[in-house]
């Protein structure tokens, strides 16, 4: 079972070493590649104030965040929730920095050591499209995702347009598992085979259409031409050497 999660943060800022804090986290499940609906949204007190440019990235106020829970009442069903899943984040270094930095104020070990790997998707769209605008809305505009909802960010909204984002890159790996899901087995193979009439061709006589001399005039020259480019090296011209 492949099972991936598709993962995004807000903050109060963009340095969790100066200080900064997550304040919402989102993610959606995909198990072989399918939306499970098993979805994990949270928002979580950061004990401080939002920059004024952060605010308005995501809108999340001092006073809406107050009620909500701090990180370490949630840290040990997060990582329950994202134990041994592939990752796949969008510029995956910052997101990553923040989990890291709120496990490490916890005692707790950095998060690769409870996920099987991380993906990051900005990098694999500057793979993709070189030298183009990367950012989530760019690569939902050229991949024809809906993001006509996306007027502020928000974490579980925007690992759900990544999801959408994610698995248009990789539409390629669609084909390779319906081949897997769909490929007939070794023994309905022999059961088909088995089944069907067997004909007997032993009395069929196939017609032999032999070249004319004509033909045969331009055959050699095709044949003459080759062997002159390659210098004599030509397969037919070394095998007749050898028989000889």
């Amino acid at each position: 079972m492949s099972r991936l999660i598709v993962l995004d943060t807000e903050t109060t800022g963009l340095s969790a070493v100066d200080g900064d804090r997550i304040v919402e986290l989102g993610c959606v499940e995909l198990v072989n590649r399918k939306l499970t609906g098993n979805n994990l949204h949270l928002y979580f007190n950061p004990e401080r104030d939002s920059h004024e440019e952060a605010l308005r990235v995501h809108g999340l106020t001092t006073e809406f965040l107050r009620d909500k829970p701090k990180f370490a009442e949630k840290a040990q069903d997060i990582l329950a929730y994202l134990q041994d899943a592939e990752l796949i984040i969008h510029n995956a270094p910052f997101d990553v920095g923040f989990l890291n930095k709120e496990l490490d104020r916890l005692g707790l070990k950095p998060l690769k050591s409870y996920v099987s790997a991380v993906t990051d998707t900005l990098a694999m769209a500057k793979e993709l499209f070189p030298g183009k605008r990367n950012s989530l809305d760019a690569l939902c505009d050229r991949l024809e995702v809906d993001n006509s909802g996306r007027t502020l960010h928000g974490a579980l909204l925007d690992a759900e347009l990544l999801a959408d984002v994610y698995i248009n890159m990789t539409r390629g790996q669609d084909a390779l598992l319906i081949m897997e899901d769909e490929a007939p087995s070794a023994s309905q193979v022999n059961t088909e085979l088995g089944s069907q009439q067997r004909v007997d061709l032993s009395r069929i006589a196939l017609q032999v259409l032999r070249a004319n001399e004509q033909e045969l005039v331009s055959h050699e020259a095709v044949l003459a031409e080759l062997d002159k480019s390659s210098d004599g090296k030509t397969i037919w011209r070394t095998a007749e050497q050898a028989a000889a």
